[in-house]
C-alpha cells in the first residue's frame, strides 16, 4: 500500500512539472490550493483556476481550501516591507503548511509536500525550514519535493509553454506596479 500524498501548490506555473511527473509515476496524490496570501481576489482566482485546469490535466484531484487574505494579513502585520525571502516569508511559509498539514491530517493523507520552492525567487532552505516547524507542531510527516533539479526547470518551462499556462510576476503577496 502506498502513502497518500498531499501536494501544496502555489501556482500552475511552479507546481506543472510535479505534478506531471508524480501522475506519471503513479503516485497516490492530490493537490491542495490554500494561498491566503495571494492578492488581489481576482489574481487568486486567475492562479485557483490554472492550477485546476493542470491538475484536470493529469487526471489529479485538486482540493481548494478557504480564501483567508484576512488572517494571513495579520499573521505578517508590520513585516509589509520585508523583502522576498524575508521573515515574511517564513511566516507565510509555515501559516500555509501548518493548515495544510492540519487537513492533511483530518483527511485520511499520510505525508504533505509542496512546491513552495521551485521559483528561483524563494530561498529553498527558508521552505524547508518551516515546513519542518510545521511538521513537528502538527505530527504530520513532510516530504521534499525536487522541483529545481534534474530537468525539471526544463520540464516546467516547457509546459508552461505547451499548456499556455498564466504566468504570473509576483510571488502573491506584494503586487508589481
Amino acid at each position: 500500500m502506498t502513502d497518500k500524498l498531499l501536494l501544496l501548490s502555489c501556482c500552475a506555473p511552479c507546481s506543472c512539472a510535479v505534478i506531471k511527473k508524480l501522475a506519471e509515476e503513479g503516485t497516490d496524490f492530490a493537490v491542495v490550493f490554500y494561498n491566503p496570501n495571494i492578492r488581489p481576489r481576482a489574481e487568486y482566482e486567475k492562479r485557483r483556476d490554472e492550477n485546476e485546469r493542470v491538475c484536470q490535466q493529469y487526471h489529479v484531484l485538486f482540493i481548494e481550501l478557504e480564501y483567508d487574505n484576512e488572517t494571513w494579513c495579520q499573521a505578517t502585520q508590520g513585516l509589509e516591507n520585508e523583502p522576498e525571502r524575508g521573515s515574511r516569508c517564513s511566516i507565510c511559509f509555515h501559516l500555509r503548511l501548518k493548515r495544510v498539514m492540519e487537513y492533511a491530517l483530518a483527511n485520511g493523507y499520510d505525508k504533505v509536500g509542496s512546491v513552495l520552492g521551485v521559483s528561483r525567487y524563494k530561498n529553498l532552505d527558508q521552505v524547508n525550514a518551516m515546513a519542518q516547524k510545521a511538521s513537528e507542531e502538527t505530527g504530520m510527516p513532510y516530504v521534499h519535493i525536487e522541483g529545481r533539479k534534474h530537468g525539471m526547470q526544463e520540464l516546467r518551462q516547457q509546459l508552461i509553454k505547451e499548456l499556455e499556462l498564466y504566468n504570473q510576476d509576483y510571488c502573491g503577496c506584494k503586487p508589481r506596479t
